[in-house]
């Protein structure tokens, strides 16, 4: 599959309706930052829905079946920050710099009004974003994330997350169904059936993220733990209607902090779902997405 580049501010044209996730080309396109990678699908008349991706992830790590139901009645953006794949620079520090390269990215498509899914980092962005440039953001899907200021997030070194990475026998997709997904029969079922759809894409695929990636991305979360000023003062600005999701079982960014966020956002509603870890979005996805439509199109 050919990629389709793009050397200058001007927006390529959308891709038709008929594509997915496993289909459509990797786009690019030079900003006033960097040379981002994106794909795009769907149609509709609601704002565009920018899918905003969790800790090493890339285009190829978001679920078809989200993705794709999603983008049923709106046009779906899979974004790729700098550093990550095939977008150019490095990897920020920060979540700050992370989401002055997000809106570089917007600005430069010429979008003026979107939707976000923000999961796990991603969320920390849609938040930063929603804060820097509440005219462009209209309702946020802050998915398996915390606020700043938040506990216990993506501490790797924990024994139950360490036990995992330094697994030899897993490899690929197989670490994701271990961290994402509780050890329950029902859960781990889900998540081999992930695995597959997220295999389902064999051609344009962006490459891996290595350690360089990783500990930028460490580093950022452990600013975003820090609390300067009122413990989570700045969510009382958010003013975005936002719908919070997590599992309850949730290692990684544990589930209180989806607490903190429905608690202190002036207008969030919170969804958790039973026997579910990081990626609940992933092991209920028709759940996820029929909720998600629902917040989207009220």
């Amino acid at each position: 599959m050919t990629n389709t580049t793009t050397m200058s501010p001007k927006p390529p044209a959308a891709v038709s309706n008929d594509a997915g996730a496993v289909t459509a080309p990797t786009q690019f396109i030079e900003t006033r930052l960097e040379r981002y990678a994106y794909r795009r699908f769907g149609a509709g008349a609601a704002p565009p829905l920018v899918f905003l991706q969790h800790f090493t992830g890339t285009l190829d790590n978001w679920d078809p079946a989200v993705a794709d139901g999603l983008a049923r009645g709106r046009e779906v953006i899979l974004f790729e920050s700098a550093g990550i794949g095939r977008s150019t620079g490095e990897v920020p520090t920060t979540i700050a710099g992370m989401t002055e390269h997000f809106l570089a990215f917007a600005d430069a498509l010429g979008l003026t009004q979107i939707d976000l899914l923000g999961f796990s980092l991603g969320g920390m962005v849609a938040q930063e974003a929603a804060l820097g440039r509440p005219s462009l953001v209209h309702k946020m899907l802050l998915v398996g994330t915390a606020p700043e200021g938040g506990e216990d997030i993506m501490h790797l070194e924990k024994p139950e997350l360490s036990k995992i990475l330094g697994d030899p026998s897993l490899a690929g997709y197989q670490v994701l169904v271990k961290l994402f997904f509780t050890p329950s029969e029902s859960s781990q079922a889900a998540g081999q059936a992930f695995a597959t759809r997220l295999g389902a894409r064999t051609e344009d695929r962006e490459p891996l993220s290595g350690p360089k990636v990783a500990q930028a991305q460490i580093a950022a979360f452990r600013a975003w733990e820090r609390v300067d000023g009122e413990r989570f003062g700045k969510l009382r600005r958010i003013t975005q209607p936002c719908l919070v999701v997590n599992g309850v079982r949730d290692a990684m960014i544990p589930v209180r902090n989806s607490y903190f966020l429905a608690e202190h956002l002036p207008n969030a509603m919170l969804l958790t779902y039973p026997d579910a870890g990081h990626g609940s979005l992933f092991q209920f996805p028709d759940s996820f997405v029929r909720h998600a439509q629902l917040f989207l199109d009220s």
